[in-house]
């Protein structure tokens, strides 16, 4: 399998018996009896997982202490603590800490191989999403001139001050997150975890378990303990992506949480006091849900108690200059090849295109301009940029709906529906078979739509 795991306890006949189980499983075992082994093996080479014993005799740190000094240091390794001694406290300590699994011995050789295997598949997921931050680190400012930008600046500042909760409201790729991740990072919790979660992404069932986490075999000697969202985001920031989404019984579990701040684990009996600040972000207007009985009222109010409008970019056409420098620069540097600018011409055209997808499809199209043209070209010209934008009319300022109105009625019907789909493509992050659910349309007839109206691109342009 080529994966390495550490395994790390005090006694000699465990460790051997662990070692023995998962060499014949196929994975390249090291062992460690004290900390210090422990911590020099991780150093010298960061293994897939750690299964580490809680109790170390005769040595400096024990096994909580080892967690710590891992998470902090090597946060993609996957840690499952072992104790002949625990219970449900330790366990969900260990857990808090960032521990994916809690195993009791004596265990059975098959529930120490299924855990194992979820927790390699975890430390991989660590390392995927590590270098995908390397290759594309996430906007954290506001990039722009315009006056929209600076009152949005300003009421930003503001708010991050408060510990009040917080509804973002904005077209798909419009810029939401990054607006909710600098109100975090200039609060008092900055320090603390900023975690998000796509309530479109889940279903119902999940999305509880994610949120809340799970508990099984409540009671028995295999108890299984899955901490979530919320206690992740304890001190910290939780960001609940299209709010607007939350399954009506996940919302009642919420309201709940908001009015007794403290939750039940799905599966468990204990209640959860958890410190999190709220911030909701929706491409709909989250009233609009609430005045079609989906959405609750009562759950509508308590999300907005401040509340921010993100201005689409064709609002703001003065800030597209200094959005593609922002992102010619990132993209020219990671491919490797000379800067890029706009001739006058080309600016015109970005800043007369109406960009449905808003800010994300705007350094989609930068990137593709990055890696398609020619390293002996530094300027882009009209004839570089994609073809829906330079053969669009240059006439200035006409709002959408003058645009279509002078059109006949097929191909006025044909624009509608490819920004509308567009716009819903955009709205799930590329999920065709969510947005053919909210749309109405069979999923079959909606990659057939997306055909004729040659919106692939769009389709892969939103699958991030």
């Amino acid at each position: 399998m080529g994966y390495e795991i550490l395994i790390v306890d005090d006694q000699e006949d465990i460790r051997q018996l662990i070692a023995d189980i998962l060499s014949e499983a196929g994975y390249h075992v090291r062992t460690a009896s004290d900390s210090r082994e422990a911590l020099e093996s991780i150093r010298a080479h960061p293994p897939h997982l750690v299964i580490l014993d809680i109790w170390l005799n005769d040595s400096r740190f024990d096994g909580i202490a080892i967690l710590d000094i891992i998470k902090q240091n090597f946060p993609d390794v996957a840690v499952v603590m072992i104790s002949g001694h625990g219970n449900i406290e330790t366990a969900v300590a260990c857990l808090k800490k960032g521990a994916y699994d809690f195993i009791e011995k004596p265990f059975h050789t098959n529930r120490l191989l299924s855990i194992v295997a979820k927790g390699i598949e975890i430390s991989k997921l660590y390392r995927e999403v590590a270098e995908l931050k390397k290759r594309t680190s996430i906007v954290e400012e506001l990039h722009g001139i315009s006056s929209h930008i600076e009152i949005l600046r300003k009421n930003l500042t503001r708010v991050a001050k408060s510990n009040s909760r917080i509804l973002i409201e904005g077209p798909p790729g419009a810029g939401k997150e990054v607006a909710a991740r600098l109100i975090h990072r200039q609060s008092q919790r900055a320090n603390k975890p900023f975690i998000v979660v796509n309530c479109a992404s889940l279903d119902q069932q999940k999305l509880a378990a994610t949120l809340f986490g799970s508990e099984e075999n409540v009671g028995s000697p295999n108890l299984s303990i899955r901490i979530g969202l919320l206690e992740k985001a304890h001190s910290g920031t939780l960001c609940l992506d299209n709010v607007a989404e939350m399954p009506k019984d996940v919302q009642a579990k919420f309201l709940h949480l908001l009015h007794h701040q403290q939750f039940q684990r799905v599966g468990g009996e204990k209640f959860i006091e958890v410190d999190t600040r709220i911030i909701s972000l929706s491409s709909v207007p989250l009233d609009s849900y609430v005045e079609s009985k989906r959405f609750r009222e009562d759950l509508f109010y308590r999300l907005n108690v401040v509340r921010i409008q993100i201005p689409p970019l064709y609002k703001r056409k003065e800030d597209i200059p200094a959005l593609f420098t922002y992102f010619a620069d990132k993209f020219c540097q990671e491919n490797h090849r000379p800067s890029l600018k706009l001739s006058e011409e080309a600016l015109l055209y970005l800043q007369n295109y109406m960009w449905p997808g808003n800010i994300r499809q705007l350094r989609n199209v930068v990137e593709w301009l990055s890696i398609m043209t020619p390293d002996d070209t530094q300027v882009i010209e009209k004839a570089s940029l994609p073809t829906e934008i330079y053969k669009g009319d240059l006439s200035p300022g006409p709002s959408y709906s003058e645009n279509i109105i002078n059109l006949p009625l097929r191909k006025a019907r044909e624009v509608f529906e490819r920004d509308y789909i567009a716009l819903q493509i955009n709205r799930f992050h590329g999920n065709i078979a969510k947005t053919a659910q909210i749309i109405g349309m069979e999923r079959t007839a909606l990659h057939r739509k997306i055909k004729s109206l040659k919106l692939a691109g769009y389709q892969g342009e939103h699958e991030e």
